[in-house]
């Protein structure tokens, strides 16, 4: 996410996130997103699917602090890396997990379904919102979040 989007964001929750965590997450969760396009839609597949949206689900509902990704960045990557330049507002990575989740759910209902197709597509655009992420620090859910915030009425 952009310096210029973190300063627009707010939140009422303090607890600022390091960005390099979310990119790293987005990675892990770009290669099990690869594997499920390769595996499905097999048992594996869809059993691997069924993984990401629980682990899409947590950072959604409980927070993005509180997934096995930032936890693994946190204890094993940050004490070897120096200082993040910025911090940001968890509140845009937590409204793209759940942008994530609901792909992630539409994909694994197309597959148990029986509807491959749909299951490739849904899982196909978690995959190109991870990819975006991991590889350039672009979150297009934390992106859609401030647009929202931006739009949506004041109320006193």
């Amino acid at each position: 996410m952009s310096t210029l989007s973190t300063q627009r964001s707010t939140s009422a929750l303090g607890g600022r996130i390091d960005p390099r965590g979310q990119q790293f997450a987005a990675g892990i969760t770009a290669v099990v997103l690869i594997a499920v396009l390769l595996l499905a839609p097999s048992p594996a597949g869809v059993a691997l699917l069924a993984l990401q949206t629980v682990l899409f689900a947590v950072g959604a509902g409980l927070g993005v602090q509180r997934t096995p990704h930032t936890w693994a960045y946190r204890n094993l990557l940050r004490p070897r890396l120096g200082p993040p330049a910025e911090l940001e507002d968890p509140e845009p990575p937590r409204f793209a997990q759940a942008v994530g989740l609901t792909f992630a759910l539409v994909g694994l209902v197309g597959f148990l379904a029986g509807v491959s197709i749909v299951g490739l597509v849904a899982t196909g655009f978690a995959l190109a919102a991870a990819l975006l992420n991991a590889v350039f620090g672009l979150c297009l859910g934390c992106e859609l979040y401030l647009l929202i915030q931006r739009v949506r009425p004041v109320t006193s």
